[in-house]
């Protein structure tokens, strides 16, 4: 994807195929603000052409859409990211059995990270998933159970991106809820620059930070 327009086309078509805002958000790598206000804009006149196609006009999110689909098409790259992103956590010694994917894009990555590090692998998907309208805080996430238990276990937390660090501590409580403990996150990138959350370590392979200040 390279403008805005790209990205408003892509919200219409996955809007268009029953996803909610919350997937939508997932699927483009974008907060849950941006995911509305694309969809919103999907139903609208088309920009005009002198406007720059980087930046959404007046009442706009501020928001970066991280594209890693060229990591993500192919088996061979994506299993050496995950070997970059387990080495990352190893630090964290050997007692760690047990690493949670967060669905959608988290899943597969954790996979191959969970690999990599020879622990079993769980997956928990995030409250946004079925979120459309009204307060997401009345919804809740779920751990699948076609994969591994978490209580009693210590952890890992593997996503693609963080965004505003919402789903992540969701993710964190959720699994200490269940009785399990995080030792540590990792991620593709990151849009915060956070080192923890909820006193949890987090690491990634890319910070992605916005330099400028709002017009």
């Amino acid at each position: 994807m390279k403008n805005v327009d790209d990205l408003i086309e892509s919200a219409a078509e996955l809007a268009a195929r029953g996803l909610s805002k919350g997937e939508i958000a997932d699927e483009l790598n974008v907060s849950r603000e941006t995911a509305s206000w694309l969809v919103e804009r999907s139903g609208t006149t088309p920009q005009p052409s002198d406007q720059s196609p980087q930046r959404p006009d007046n009442g706009g999110p501020q928001d970066i859409h991280v594209d890693w689909s060229a990591i993500g098409r192919d088996s061979k790259r994506m299993s050496a990211v995950a070997e970059a992103m387990a080495d990352l956590l190893a630090k964290h010694g050997e007692d760690v059995d047990l690493t949670i994917g967060i669905e959608k894009a988290g899943g597969p990555i954790a996979t191959l990270v969970a690999r990599e590090l020879e622990t079993d692998l769980g997956t928990y998907t995030p409250a946004k998933h079925q979120w459309e309208e009204g307060d997401i805080e009345e919804l809740g996430g779920t751990f699948s159970r076609n994969f591994a238990g978490i209580r009693d276990r210590e952890c890992y937390v593997v996503d693609d991106t963080i965004t505003s660090g919402t789903t992540m501590r969701e993710t964190i409580e959720a699994i200490r809820a269940e009785g399990g403990k995080p030792l540590a996150c990792v991620v593709l990138a990151d849009k915060q620059g956070l080192e923890e959350l909820e006193g949890v370590p987090v690491y990634s392979l890319l910070q992605v930070i916005s330099v400028g200040k709002d017009e």
